[in-house]
């Protein structure tokens, strides 16, 4: 793996992530959640969760962080959850039941990822740990393990 292909990438895709066009910022959203554990992208997908101009930019960020299925893409989900207004929470929550509405081992990882989540240092983490908890609770998945 190539460090500095890779930090050019999560660059590239952050600028892409600032166009005026609400299509490429879900391009760069949803494409640079596959590299969320790379720091230099926590912030873009920060903003990009909370897409000012356009929720669908909201929903695409948020399912590709959730569909990672580990502890950075839920981290990412999470800290946004906390300071969502309720029109940008409507859309993450929608994100989370279509992500997590199929395999209960899915659910069942990421309500375990929230608990371990809610012991962060960052309060915003934190706070939006329990709120993504919430809704991860509320989901009565399709298939379950026998």
């Amino acid at each position: 793996m190539d460090g500095d292909l890779r930090r050019a990438v999560v660059v590239t895709l952050g600028e892409l992530g600032r166009s005026d066009d609400w299509r490429d910022r879900a391009d760069a959203g949803h494409s640079l959640a596959g590299f969320a554990e790379m720091p230099e992208a926590e912030e873009p997908l920060l903003r990009l969760v909370l897409d000012p101009g356009d929720t669908f930019v909201t929903r695409q960020t948020t399912e590709g962080l959730l569909r990672r299925r580990d502890r950075v893409g839920l981290s990412i989900v999470a800290s946004a959850l906390a300071v969502a207004n309720d029109n940008h929470a409507d859309y993450i929550h929608a994100a989370i039941v279509y992500v997590f509405s199929i395999f209960s081992s899915d659910l069942d990882e990421a309500l375990r990822l929230c608990e371990e989540l809610s012991s962060d240092t960052d309060d915003r983490v934190v706070l939006g740990a329990r709120r993504l908890h919430e809704s991860l609770s509320e989901i009565n998945p399709v298939l379950r393990r026998s």
